[in-house]
């Protein structure tokens, strides 16, 4: 099945980049569901994803491509939201390729 991610209703013409979120979760066995879990709601597949823990805490990082940069702040507020994560930052991945050149 192929199917289109949502568009973006609020920024449909705003340029879409790369965008990569790194957060810190609690290092239990459903926080990294919990996380994926708010991209695949979005109908949105990362095109990347790290995990590794420390300590207490997964440090998680998902890339995804095709966001604009409303979605991508809507859907790092959602992470923020989650009970499980602690922080949440999030880079427009062409806007930093923009800024080394």
């Amino acid at each position: 099945m192929n199917a289109q991610p949502r568009t973006d209703a609020w920024a449909a013409h705003n340029a879409h980049s790369t965008v990569h979120y790194r957060l810190q979760a609690d290092a239990e066995p459903d926080s990294l569901c919990r996380v994926l879990n708010l991209f695949a709601l979005q109908f949105l597949t990362p095109h990347s994803v790290q995990v590794s823990q420390q300590d207490d805490w997964l440090d998680i990082e998902v890339g995804v491509g095709g966001l604009s940069w409303h979605r991508a702040e809507v859907i790092a507020q959602k992470l923020r939201n989650l009970v499980c994560v602690g922080e949440v930052s999030l880079n427009n991945l062409q806007r930093l390729e923009l800024a080394v050149v």
